[in-house]
């Protein structure tokens, strides 16, 4: 869905909405609350690192969980990666092939990052969590710990180390709960149970973020932002038929034009919303007349059908941490120090 705009309204003035909506919000935090009180059905053996967050959606858990993956690659790791994979039609468990899935079987996340680790989708954490445990690597060596995309809120796996992420643009929005507002539980509430928070975003959106939610923030906090891989083409100047459909499309808009390229039109979609025939042959179609090559996120491509792909061009990006040593310092705590 397409988050309304007073969800992101200042904190101090969320707007008549998000007030008559207030009472429904402090129930959905009760009831998130009633969830989480529970504890949790099952520990894995290995570590169980969480890459969530507050918010219903558009913060970058995805680039987060990959940078993660890839540091634990450094540090002589063999991680998994599990998903719940909420928009694709298999429950699971099941380990996500590229060659064979696509992203209305799995879902789009986890159809991108079985590129980088070995990546179930599951509906029940703990199944998933099971079952890569139970897989054959052919002679490989185990898995030593599990990447958790989502599931913050979910406390039938037993988390290891959590990481809250959050667009530092936004931040937490109006600090409302739905449908007031963004969040899935109280900001104080939810960093409580937290050990690290990542905001991702540049610097100057960084330092508005700690300014106007510093006194929240008493744990860890890594700072990271979005940076594009060299792939050889040259984007200033280029003319672009940007689309997207992923939580804040705007972000990928924003670092095509800090690029340089020219975006004669921008098109937003909901938040991993499918791509039908009839869509791509309207943007082709507005591509070839306004003389423009279209563009989408990595997450977007996995989306498109195989021969349409190839008239698209992707812009790769990859998170950079400023500081990664309170994460390798919780790695550590975990069991999961240099290999």
């Amino acid at each position: 869905m397409r988050p309304p705009a007073y969800w992101y309204n200042p904190p101090g003035r969320p707007g008549l909405r998000a007030r008559l909506l207030a009472p429904l919000g402090l129930l959905h935090a009760r009831s998130t609350a009633r969830r989480l009180a529970t504890g949790h059905d099952w520990r894995a053996p290995v570590p169980v690192i969480c890459i969530g967050n507050l918010n219903f959606c558009g913060t970058g858990t995805m680039p987060a969980v990959l940078a993660v993956v890839a540091h634990l690659h450094r540090m002589g790791h063999e991680p998994a990666i599990l998903s719940w994979g909420k928009t694709g039609l298999l429950r699971g468990p099941v380990q996500v092939a590229p060659r064979h899935h696509t992203s209305a079987d799995v879902g789009d996340g986890p159809l991108l990052a079985a590129d980088f680790a070995p990546t179930w989708s599951a509906r029940d954490w703990v199944e998933g969590a099971r079952a890569i445990l139970s897989a054959d690597r052919k002679g490989g060596a185990p898995f030593d710990c599990i990447v958790m995309d989502d599931g913050f809120q979910n406390p039938s796996l037993a988390k290891d180390i959590s990481i809250v992420v959050v667009d530092a643009v936004r931040g937490f929005g109006n600090s409302r709960c739905l449908p007031a507002g963004p969040l899935r539980e109280p900001v104080k509430r939810g960093l409580t149970r937290a050990d690290l928070l990542l905001s991702i975003g540049p610097k100057s959106a960084q330092d508005r973020f700690s300014e106007l939610w510093g006194e929240h923030i008493n744990l860890p906090h890594l700072q990271g932002e979005l940076h594009p891989l060299q792939t050889g083409m040259e984007w200033p100047g280029s003319r672009l038929l940007a689309f997207s459909g992923i939580g804040d499309p705007g972000r990928f808009f924003a670092i095509l034009r800090g690029l340089g390229a020219e975006l004669v039109r921008c098109e937003s979609f909901e938040d991993q919303q499918p791509y039908s025939q009839a869509l791509l042959a309207r943007l082709e179609r507005e591509a070839t007349n306004l003389g423009a090559q279209l563009v989408t996120t990595e997450k977007d491509a996995v989306r498109l059908p195989q021969d349409f792909r190839r008239k698209v061009l992707t812009l790769p990006v990859r998170l950079h941490v400023s500081d990664l040593s309170p994460l390798e310092y919780a790695l550590t705590r975990a069991g999961l120090g240099p290999g």
